[in-house]
């Protein structure tokens, strides 16, 4: 199988000695195609590209590469026809033939054009070096086209970006034209796809948080955050201050992408297979005790030691962004098992806070909360695959674990649970039937008095779209999005308001020490030793594309806390002096991990390298 690169740029810049070009070399907008003359769609969007070229004029410059499709020997071939035109003019009037000769490419297509070219077998032109340099001509497009990231025909890019959109003329034009609306929707794309994108966010949300409560504004930014909202109904009323909506409200969306991604992993991700699963079970099960047990050692008695909890997680979104932005030096084998690890750790901090930082329990809540969760069961039992009924009943839910004394971001754990996942599509299946609508749609298109595919098409295809995905995906696909880039950023604003005052140093340097020990010597001791002792056991196998100094790098980057770690501490000490004094233990063990974490990683990479540089050479 052939690798494709993931990129979203054009590979080789357009060069007018080398391409086949449309259009001025100083147009503002510059559209690039990969296509194929066997491809039908390639076909289709060539008359939209005529329609953008009359429009915008010598706006546009318009370029054609060859991207055959694979496994086609026709396509191929005519790809390599067409490279063996005398001249520009010649290529392009070729290309036009090819692409509305006939609505299939046909071995007559491919005959009449050789007979018109002068290429036909027994001409001059049909000399073997004619022959090899139309064909490097193609090939040469296709590395571009791969390297470019190109999957399918046609791919087309606008100004070296790959354009994603529809193809309809109004759409083209849109994208080469670049609005506002369209240039804030491509740079809101570009950040998302960017790996460390909501590490970076909510790294300045956290910066901003600490600034604003270290200036003037600091009074009215905590007043803020302490104004109370809720409602009345009937006789009852319910209000919480808005902290506590983002921390008890909010963040279930956080527990609930939490909960989905747990169970892809255990489902169809890397923890699926007990060999697979075995190493970072045992880091993170390591990385978990080891953590908690300094703090105890630390702080073995009295109201403190109830915060054991702290040191134990870590959070991803800042881990995974240090991991990308160190690339290739962090080899894909380590963020996996980091990736994995840091999912049993979320589950092992949901199991701390549903069982030690609970609060009075409330057992006819509870119960009515165990009446919905049976009712979730019931829905998925029933094969329920609409999404609707069971946020509605996640509502519901979310209502009585806060009321029965639970936390009530437990809710959207147990939520994720029951919503449904599906057998995979027969994408085959499905393809036949759009493609059956959209021809009989098409076959219909020329009636009077008819403007578009109808309603029944439409529903058809909806309903083929949402098969693609199951519920619980589609879910995490768009609840994925929401907490990276609102849920946490807003928690970081809410809870990351500190006071860079020492007078909250006076009388909390232990609670402060057990803290920074738990999460900067804990965390990569924990996870080495756990993974270790798996690998002597030989429970589990350590892959040889990293080594144990870069394991330990990934443990000392696991001690990067923050979002759990201060939810867990908000829940352990109630007290706003300690918690403030928690909340720059773990500000300083974050920091202070991650810098250790990228140095030992960032040395291993380098190492690794200049060890596989002098074996190359050896060899």
């Amino acid at each position: 199988m052939t690798e494709v690169s993931l990129s979203r740029w054009l590979d080789r810049p357009v060069d007018a000695t080398f391409d086949h070009v449309l259009g001025p070399a100083n147009a503002p907008i510059t559209l690039v195609e990969y296509g194929s003359y066997a491809c039908p769609y390639c076909r289709a969007a060539n008359e939209r590209i005529a329609e953008v070229r009359d429009q915008l004029g010598d706006r546009l410059r318009y370029v054609f590469r060859h991207r055959p499709v694979p496994d086609s020997d026709i396509a191929q071939r005519a790809a390599e026809l067409v490279e063996r035109a005398g001249d520009d003019e010649c290529f392009w009037k070729a290309h036009v033939e090819l692409m509305t000769r006939s609505e299939t490419l046909t071995e007559d297509d491919l005959r009449a054009l050789a007979v018109e070219l002068g290429v036909a077998p027994g001409a001059p032109e049909s000399a073997e070096e004619a022959v090899r340099r139309a064909k490097a001509r193609v090939d040469a497009d296709i590395s571009s086209a791969r390297a470019s990231g190109v999957r399918f025909t046609p791919t087309f890019f606008i100004n070296r970006r790959r354009y994603d959109g529809p193809w309809d003329e109004s759409s083209f034009t849109d994208a080469m034209l670049n609005p506002l609306g369209h240039r804030v929707r491509t740079a809101a794309l570009d950040f998302a796809s960017w790996g460390p994108s909501a590490g970076i966010l909510l790294l300045c949300a956290t910066v901003l948080a600490m600034v604003l409560s270290n200036t003037a504004l600091g009074p009215a930014f905590e007043a803020f955050w302490e104004q109370y909202l809720g409602f009345t109904l009937g006789g009852a009323d319910f209000a919480m201050s808005l902290r506590h909506w983002v921390n008890d409200g909010l963040l279930t969306i956080f527990f609930l992408v939490v909960g989905l991604e747990i169970k892809r992993e255990f489902t169809v991700g890397h923890l699926s297979s007990r060999r697979s699963a075995a190493l970072p079970i045992a880091a993170a099960i390591g990385g978990m005790a080891v953590p908690a047990l300094l703090y105890l050692i630390v702080i073995p008695q009295g109201p403190w030691s109830h915060g054991w909890g702290v040191p134990m997680a870590t959070d991803t979104a800042f881990v995974v962004a240090l991991i990308v932005m160190m690339g290739r030096r962090v080899p894909i084998e380590l963020r996996i098992m980091l990736t994995a690890a840091a999912i049993v750790d979320d589950i092992g901090a949901i199991i701390v806070v549903a069982v030690v930082y609970s609060g009075d329990l409330n057992f006819g809540y509870l119960a009515a909360a165990a009446a919905v969760i049976g009712a979730l069961a019931a829905l998925n039992r029933s094969r329920v695959y609409r999404v609707s009924p069971y946020l509605l009943l996640g509502v519901a839910l979310w209502a009585c674990v806060h009321a029965g004394g639970l936390h009530a971001t437990l809710a959207g754990v147990v939520l994720a649970v029951f919503i449904p996942t599906r057998p995979p599509a027969d994408l085959r299946a499905l393809l036949a039937q759009a493609t059956t609508i959209m021809a009989e749609e098409a076959r219909q298109g020329g009636e009077v008095l008819r403007h578009g595919p109808s309603v029944v098409a439409l529903r058809a295809l909806d309903a083929i779209h949402d098969r693609l995905l199951s519920p619980a995906d589609r879910l995490l696909e768009n609840a994925g999005s929401r907490s990276s880039y609102v849920v946490l950023p807003l928690f970081a604003l809410a809870n990351a308001d500190v006071s860079i005052d020492t007078g909250v140093w006076g009388g909390h340097q232990s609670l402060m020490l057990a803290i920074i020990v738990g999460l900067v010597i804990g965390k990569p001791l924990g996870l080495t030793l756990g993974a270790a002792l798996a690998v002597w056991l030989r429970i589990a196998v350590k892959p040889a594309e990293y080594t144990w100094l870069q394991l330990v790098g990934a443990g000392a980057l696991a001690g990067v806390g923050f979002t759990m770690s201060l939810f867990i501490a908000g829940q352990a000490f109630p007290v706003a002096s300690d918690f403030a004094a928690a909340k720059i233990a773990v500000f300083s063990a974050s920091v202070l991990s991650a810098l250790i974490g990228v140095a030992l990683l960032w040395r291993a990479g380098r190492a690794a390298e200049e060890q596989n540089s002098a074996e190359e050479q050896r060899q």
